[in-house]
């Protein structure tokens, strides 16, 4: 029997809080806000590819356009709250022009996947390209390979000079991914999720049933882009600063293999796919014998062939077959007892 929202969201609300709690006891705040980001990152391309039918291997433009976005308007504005904001709507707008055009274009997955491929490489290319002096938005200079430095980090709304760093950071980020899942989770609870996963499996059928398909896959696009966008922008205020390897066809790849791993076609997979190998890929860099690259394509291969369902299915069915063989051991008792007396 399913669980109920009011119960999905207090189970979310507790795990959490409890994650939030224990967690930087064990690894630091300023590891642990990265790994957040990405959970997050993730979490987008999982809305759209998971639950959509969208294979897009442009994540990671509204990723970088989200961090891009927010470096420009923080140092033209001077502030955090307002640049926050058009991190997300700008890369979401992209995201939507973008969409229209492909999918009331009727294109298949394949050029799909390409046109978002393309035009990430176009924007990584783009701004590596930026270095001279003309390359001014307002106050802020691209800076080419060099990336933005410098901007305006998190602050206290309406209060400039109060920065969020550190440990509140950390904090704030978290807070914003549940936010965000718990928004994510009512979506797909609606009609529009309902019929987003509808389209997911057959669109022929639900066209034939009268949705625009169009229309909602554009508008999960852009929700994904947003989401994406949010992430970007904090993942800059974590770094301070950005660069166009945002923009890079390494980081495409890996949002999609979190997804993989994690599991396809659940909320929690892509997060605890992008927290998990991120962190793997820390640890990994800390040595120089082993490359980081061939340990997250061997677990890419491993889990295709061994897990393809991913982590977070697989688990979930291993609980279930564990906790429905105990309660079913009861009942058969109770079944032998009765035929004999």
């Amino acid at each position: 029997m399913g669980r109920s929202a009011s119960q999905d969201v207090l189970i979310t609300l507790v795990v959490s809080a409890v994650l939030i709690w224990v967690m930087p006891l064990l690894i630091s705040t300023y590891t642990l806000t990265v790994l957040v980001i990405y959970g997050m990152l993730g979490l987008s391309l999982g809305l759209i590819w998971g639950f959509g039918g969208i294979l897009c291997f442009g994540q990671a433009a509204f990723f970088g356009l989200g961090a891009y976005t927010y470096a420009i308007a923080a140092i033209n504005i001077g502030e955090s709250t307002v640049p926050m904001i058009l991190a997300v709507l700008v890369p979401a707008v992209f995201a939507a022009l973008l969409g229209a055009m492909m999918f009331y274009g009727r294109l298949t997955d394949v050029y799909l996947g390409v046109i978002t491929l393309v035009g990430t490489l176009i924007l990584f290319k783009f701004m590596n390209s930026t270095a001279g002096p003309q390359y001014v938005i307002g106050k802020a200079r691209l800076g080419g390979f060099n990336g933005i430095p410098g901007f305006q980090t998190l602050n206290v709304p309406g209060d400039p000079d109060t920065y969020i760093w550190g440990d509140p950071y950390f904090y704030v980020c978290a807070i914003a991914l549940v936010i965000v899942f718990l928004l994510v989770t009512w979506l797909l609870r609606s009609s529009f999720g309902r019929i987003a996963v509808g389209i997911r499996e057959n669109e022929v059928r639900m066209g034939l049933m009268g949705y625009d398909v169009a229309a909602r896959k554009t508008v999960l696009f852009a929700t994904g882009a947003a989401i994406a966008g949010l992430a970007g922008a904090m993942f800059a205020n974590w770094g301070e600063i950005v660069t166009p390897t945002l923009f890079s066809l390494g980081q495409s790849a890996e949002i999609i293999i979190w997804c993989i791993v994690g599991g396809l076609g659940t909320r929690l997979g892509p997060i605890v796919g992008a927290a998990g190998l991120a962190y793997l890929k820390f640890m990994l860099g800390q040595q120089s014998m082993v490359d980081d690259t061939l340990i997250t394509g061997l677990i890419l291969v491993l889990f295709v062939l061994f897990l393809p369902r991913g982590l977070v299915p697989a688990i979930a069915s291993l609980l279930s077959s564990i906790f429905g063989r105990t309660k079913r051991r009861p009942n058969a008792r109770r079944t032998r007892r009765a035929r004999h007396g």
